[in-house]
């Protein structure tokens, strides 16, 4: 494999590329410039360059130091999931949120009465009308929590699914009942992609509105706006069908969805879109940023030495 630093690429625009790409017992690397996936039997499979917002490295994947590196060039977000994406254990940023936009979502949400304004934004997507009026966020949180939990309720009778709660176990995924593991799956898939669309964005996923301490507290207040309306009946659909192997099936059914919906397109738009109820200045688009500090690859010989 070629481990060899690359000529800098362009990126493709994140709504152009495939939204989510699935591997396993494979090792990532880089051959003649592009992701390949070699398995067990040393057969390579291809990769396009930056065509994926985001790879999903499921048990038994090994990446290489220069798969990892293109992958922050191209920005393409890397994230480890656990057997059958029912567990996100972390996620390789690629090239980090821009500062001017860090500080304006940072603004929005240190400011309880521009957090408040973007909180009922996402009510109102989420759930197609406005929010009551003088509410706090923790009481639009609370009421959010009863209508989601009537929408479960509505859902798992429409498929014919036995449903109880919302239940799971982070340590043991198993014991999970069969819709809460096609859950489970559903709505990680759709957090990497949401990942993968914030990070472009030049947003940070831990900067969250509603749901706030978490590493990915902003992912979740995007992925919730899109989420009863793209993963949830897909994940109560299968569950009804009780296929073998469910949880992959629901994977292969959000990819499905996503390509179909053209999620990406308007998971970004989406998140300005409710930024944008904060009423404040946001930060002047431009096409050309400054690249980072780091030496020119073309300058840099194969023995790691500038030319």
């Amino acid at each position: 494999m070629s481990n060899e630093l690359l000529p800098p690429l362009k990126p493709i625009p994140i709504k152009d590329r495939l939204s989510i790409l699935y591997i396993e017992r494979g090792h990532l690397d880089v051959l003649d410039g592009a992701f390949v996936v070699v398995d067990k039997n040393g057969v390579r499979t291809h990769i396009p360059v930056g065509g994926i917002a985001c790879l999903m490295l499921e048990p038994g994947t090994r990446v290489s130091h220069a798969a990892c590196a293109l992958a922050a060039r191209v920005g393409t977000l890397l994230v480890w999931i656990g057997e059958a994406g029912v567990r996100l254990y972390s996620a390789g940023q690629p090239g980090g949120a821009r500062s001017d936009k860090l500080l304006y979502q940072a603004r929005l949400a240190l400011d309880d009465a521009l957090r408040l304004k973007v909180v009922r934004k996402m009510y109102a997507l989420r759930f197609g009308e406005e929010p009551p009026q003088r509410r706090s966020v923790e009481q639009l949180r609370g009421i959010e929590g009863v209508r989601v939990r009537e929408t479960y309720k509505r859902l798992a009778a429409q498929y014919g699914v036995e449903w109880k709660a919302r239940n799971y176990d982070t340590d043991d995924w198993d014991k999970g009942d069969l819709p809460n593991r096609c859950l489970s799956a559903a709505t990680a898939s759709l957090y990497g992609v949401t990942e993968a669309a914030i990070l472009a964005a030049g947003y940070a996923p831990a900067i969250g509105f509603i749901h706030t301490g978490k590493p990915l507290s902003f992912v979740y207040d995007v992925a919730d706006v899109y989420k009863f309306d793209t993963v949830v009946p897909l994940a109560f659909h299968i569950a009804a069908r009780k296929l073998h192997n469910p949880e992959q099936q629901v994977r292969l059914a959000c990819r499905n969805a996503f390509r179909q919906t053209r999620l990406l397109e308007r998971i970004i738009p989406g998140i300005e879109d409710m930024l944008a109820a904060g009423e404040i200045t946001p930060p002047e688009h431009f096409k050309e940023q400054i690249g980072p500090a780091i030496p020119n690859p073309e300058s840099i010989g194969d023995d790691g030495h500038r030319a």
